[in-house]
């Protein structure tokens, strides 16, 4: 049996000396209204996964339309939790690339890729507005249309472009080292 000894600083023995894990305080405070579907739905994917465990592994009957309201409760889950990452501005972004570039290239540099999110944000709107309009179908095991999931993507879309024009004219109006500011004080950097 290998045991795996642990430093002072918590480490675990051959572990890199610039790696530091900090215990940090967890604070709900940037929750706002329009977290609030997001976290909505996250539970009642909660509830509705656990159902349909309880009822297959433990009654051995499963409910047919869990599985179904599961996949759509996700996908619902990731276009709503979208919305709260843009307003944030806490998307993924090479962040070390603007870092590492002279001010006014970084700045150009964060100003295209918002340049780009606004522009992926809006065409897929335009898109799912589109789809929205010519599917027709329903879900298989509920009677509800399918038309009604996309169109809650698409609101969700619509608002990732909107939250994504206010980060542009922000990032347009700010100097070199407030837009290095703001990398600092995303929630991705925390």
């Amino acid at each position: 049996m290998i045991q795996l000894g642990h430093e002072p600083d918590g480490r675990a023995d051959g572990a890199s000396a610039s790696l530091k894990f900090e215990d940090q305080k967890t604070s709900i405070s940037d929750i706002r209204w329009i977290d609030g579907p997001a976290i909505a739905v996250f539970w009642v994917l909660a509830v509705v996964v656990f159902l349909q465990f309880f009822t297959r592994y433990v009654l051995n009957d499963s409910l047919a339309w869990t599985e179904e309201a599961a996949r759509y409760l996700l996908i619902l889950v990731c276009f709503l939790g979208s919305i709260s990452a843009v307003r944030r501005g806490s998307h993924i972004m090479l962040e070390f690339v603007i870092r590492k570039a002279p001010p006014l290239v970084g700045k150009g540099m964060a100003i295209l890729a918002e340049l780009i999110s606004l522009g992926f944000f809006g065409a897929l709107t335009w898109i799912g507005i589109e789809l929205t309009q010519k599917t027709r179908q329903q879900m298989i095991t509920m009677p509800i249309p399918k038309a009604w999931i996309y169109m809650v993507c698409v609101v969700a879309l619509g608002l990732m472009t909107l939250y994504s024009a206010i980060w542009l004219w922000r990032k347009l109006r700010s100097s070199p080292a407030e837009i290095v500011a703001m990398l600092d004080h995303s929630p991705a950097s925390d």
